[in-house]
């Protein structure tokens, strides 16, 4: 306890995102050794340990990399957005065509010298939301200026999103969600807002129809098959199958922890279905726990829009929030089948890789964008009180 408030002490921002973040952490280590003990068994010779190691070394490279983020002054990525955009593009393109192909989807590529696999698309969709607000902070005051204010904008989600989409359709979309609802808080007037949805729906349909001719460019029949097995059988397919009868089984209070039966029978239940896995385990209070830890972080990135006192800061946090709650959100959906299954993890929680790293980084982010928000506020209250001092001399 006294560590934590010492920790309390030397850190600046939002510590109830602070506290979010270690809540997020701490569940992620519990559930990920007990959801990752049959793939142990099966993969390890039943070296339990292995994955709980492995998340361990994941979450300190993690945290590392958000406390440079929250250190760094969240200004500077606005003066190189472009430049990370202008990475991320060609780092897209290269996986869609050149990419290692794992489970019928070719997402990552391999980073030379150290065999690594790295999953391009979490890091162009941190690029894409950081362009995007900076656009928007940028261009404030010609902001109804469709041919140098909006389109510059609109091409790159296109863009982005349409590079992601044959691999990770999910993903995709989850990123054109994210972006759609950017332009919403960076005031763009309704009828540009709608003309992105506009051009993301004809993108959409234009891949269909792509990848109905050409199979190579997409996953038309994982597509269709998701869809259909959501739509026609009234059970779902066997992922959700599972996934409902742990969340079942799971009751109010849950199993226990260690004690999920269905981790054996889940396909991915340490990351897609591991929402499902916290349901068995710790019932509907823990399942209720986590996602209120997601809503509580929607909330204080809301309070720090209001804080700061700057566009590009605001933006850039509440884009980077609604990422991670949309894909929570659609995360947590899936388990309970009201949306068809997605492939999305579960952010700071399912079992770690390149999408906890640049999750991390944008919760470093985020608390960079509340620690200079404090800040600000900390020295207009004292601005306040200097005033009111001198008013009342005279």
């Amino acid at each position: 306890m006294a560590n934590i408030v010492t920790f309390f002490d030397r850190v600046k921002g939002d510590r109830v995102l602070w506290m979010i973040v270690i809540f997020l952490s701490l569940i992620s280590i519990l559930i990920v050794y007990s959801a990752s003990g049959s793939m142990a068994y099966k993969l390890r010779g039943g070296d339990t340990e292995y994955y709980l190691l492995q998340q361990l070394v994941f979450l300190a490279a993690g945290w590392t990399l958000m406390w440079m983020a929250y250190k760094l002054n969240y200004k500077i990525y606005a003066r190189y957005a472009p430049m990370i955009l202008a990475i991320a593009i060609p780092l897209l393109t290269y996986t869609l065509l050149f990419g290692v192909e794992i489970n019928d989807a070719k997402r990552w590529i391999t980073i030379p010298l150290i065999d690594m696999t790295f999953q391009t698309s979490d890091f162009a969709e941190l690029a894409l939301i950081i362009f995007v607000a900076r656009a928007l902070a940028v261009n404030q005051d010609k902001i109804k200026d469709f041919k140098s204010a909006i389109l510059p904008i609109i091409i790159p989600i296109i863009l982005v999103c349409g590079l992601i989409a044959p691999a990770n359709l999910s993903t995709a979309a989850l990123l054109f969600i994210t972006t759609f609802l950017m332009m919403f808080i960076g005031r763009i007037s309704l009828k540009f807002v709608f003309l992105l949805l506009l051009a993301g729906i004809i993108g959409g349909f234009l891949l269909v129809i792509l990848s109905s001719q050409f199979p190579e460019l997409g996953r038309m029949g994982t597509w269709v098959s998701r869809v259909e097995e959501f739509l026609l059988l009234s059970d779902g397919d066997y992922q959700v199958q599972q996934a409902k009868i742990a969340i079942a089984e799971g009751g109010f209070f849950g199993v226990g922890p260690g004690n999920s039966i269905q981790r054996h029978h889940l396909p991915y239940a340490y990351a897609d279905c591991i929402y499902a896995i916290i349901c068995e385990e710790y019932g509907i209070v823990g399942g209720m726990f986590v996602l209120l830890l997601y809503l509580a972080l929607l909330y204080r990135c809301v309070s720090i829009v209001i804080k700061s006192p700057k566009a590009f800061g605001p933006i850039l946090a509440m884009g980077l929030c609604l990422s991670l709650v949309v894909r929570a959100f659609a995360n947590i959906a899936v388990s309970v089948q009201l949306v068809p299954a997605t492939g999305l993890t579960l952010p700071m929680i399912s079992m770690g890789g390149t999408s906890l790293m640049f999750t991390c980084i944008s919760f470093g982010i985020i608390l960079s964008v509340s620690r200079h928000a404090e800040k600000a506020a900390a020295e207009q209250k004292e601005l306040n009180k200097i005033e009111l001092a001198h008013e009342s001399d005279h």
